[in-house]
């Protein structure tokens, strides 16, 4: 009987492989990585003061819900059409005679499609409204 004890010998790690996988890697990332682009236009944004409204002269409130439905001085409109809302500022701009509004405060939904908005601004400016504010809830307040 013969025993031999095979000594194991340790095993030798080839880094060729290695070194060309973590390679390509590196490639993919690189390739693959979008790259931002700063915008390098800088924009003076106007500032808001906090004066009163006249109360002989309150703007005309349009509200539009979620579902984009329209509400003018919290009366909801029987449709949703462009001619509809027309239609409304100047019944309320002639029921107000001597007090004209010249001014429209929109107060949209969070989740109101954008498209709804810009119907209501675009209708003010048909009517001859010009001045037209977007009404916003202050963040942190507590209301």
């Amino acid at each position: 009987m013969n025993f031999h004890q095979k000594r194991w010998e340790d095993p030798e790690i080839s880094l060729a492989g290695l070194i060309d996988v973590v390679f390509l890697l590196l490639i993919f990332f690189m390739v693959s990585t979008s790259f931002t682009h700063q915008s390098e236009i800088t924009v003076d944004l106007p500032e808001a003061s906090a004066t009163p409204i006249d109360d002989e002269a309150k703007p005309i409130e349009i509200i539009i819900d979620a579902e984009g439905r329209y509400y003018v001085n919290q009366k909801l409109l029987v449709n949703k059409q462009q001619e509809t809302l027309i239609k409304a500022i100047e019944r309320i701009r002639s029921e107000a005679q001597e007090n004209t509004t010249d001014s429209i405060v929109i107060s949209a939904d969070a989740n109101t499609p954008h498209q709804a908005v810009v119907t209501a601004m675009d209708a003010a400016r048909q009517v001859g409204i010009f001045k037209v504010s977007l009404a916003t809830k202050q963040v942190g307040s507590g209301h």
